[in-house]
């Protein structure tokens, strides 16, 4: 069996306050408060590449568990914003620099906010196919590196952060059925522009694609589960804004208090959204926890996660 043992994360230090900067967008407190629901965004610094976030969050999994680095024998790297060019890999460099031995298979996936959920099954079945037994799922999108610090769509919304999941053959939690969409026709609603190489959203277009593609998604995977929305004891969606996850939460006919939004601190970091609020669960016993992640490409993904053992 396949599944995630442990979550290392890495927030960086530096934060941009978005209540400072009200006047300079036209914006008020309610807007941020209410419908961002980000307060401040976690900033890397610029001497940091994609590379140096997934360190740090390898380093954390290493403080709070047992494992070996010579145990790895497989990670990947999801991020759409990679260190350079992206050439060579941005997973050939976290290699490197964890010292990791050259028996490891490393490559990324350019994914973004449906990335978490899709890398979980490319790994475990990687992993199954080969007969792998431990494997390192990194998530690291540093947006900061194409935000056009003047446009009000997507300056106050993005923070940085990464990722470092334990995929074990000993797993607290377990895999089980996924499922997986794309609508291409919406490639633009975020984009880099291949001009400025900045970024752009089309913020309308990704609230409506959320609402009306992915409450379905998530009805099918729990009932390809052979479960109920009462059975799912803790829902996590990815924090793209505090609006989406609220309006998610009403169209699904959710209790709130199984949908956490935990961003207010960081901003939507992307890929690395679903499991900073995974690892803060996953220790507290929960059965059945729904992970949906959904955004740039137009992409989305679902999947449900079942509590394995009591105790490692």
């Amino acid at each position: 069996m396949i599944g995630i043992r442990a979550i290392g994360s890495f927030i960086p230090p530096g934060q941009i306050d978005n209540y400072a900067r009200m006047q300079e967008f036209e914006t008020d407190a309610s807007f941020i408060r209410d419908k961002l629901g980000f307060e401040s965004l976690s900033r890397k610094s610029k001497e940091d590449e994609t590379s140096d976030l997934c360190v740090r969050a390898f380093e954390d999994l290493q403080s709070c568990t047992d494992f070996s680095s010579n145990s790895i024998e497989c990670i990947v790297v999801c991020t759409q914003n990679p260190d350079g060019a992206g050439l060579p890999h941005t997973s050939a460099i976290v290699q490197h620099k964890l010292r990791l031995n050259e028996g490891v298979a490393a490559f990324d996936v350019s994914l973004g906010c449906s990335g978490y959920v899709y890398c979980l099954s490319i790994l475990k079945s990687f992993m199954v196919m080969n007969g792998l037994k431990n494997g390192l799922l990194f998530t690291a999108d540093p947006y900061s590196k194409v935000l056009n610090h003047l446009d009000r769509n997507t300056e106050l919304l993005f923070g940085d952060a990464a990722t470092c999941t334990w995929i074990s053959a000993q797993p607290k939690y377990s895999i089980l059925k996924s499922k997986f969409a794309t609508d291409g026709s919406g490639w633009d609603a975020i984009v880099v522009d291949k001009t400025t190489s900045l970024l752009s959203m089309k913020g309308k277009d990704v609230f409506m694609f959320s609402m009306k593609k992915v409450p379905d998604q998530i009805r099918q995977c729990i009932m390809d589960n052979s479960l109920t929305n009462e059975q799912i004891n803790l829902f996590v969606f990815h924090q793209g804004s505090k609006y989406i996850v609220d309006n998610l939460i009403t169209r699904l006919d959710l209790s709130a208090e199984k949908v956490p939004f935990n961003a207010q601190k960081t901003g939507n970091t992307v890929s690395s959204s679903i499991p900073l609020v995974l690892k803060g669960n996953i220790s507290k016993g929960y059965k059945f926890i729904l992970l949906s992640g959904f955004g740039v490409g137009l992409s989305w993904a679902t999947t449900v996660l079942k509590k394995t053992i009591d105790t490692i």
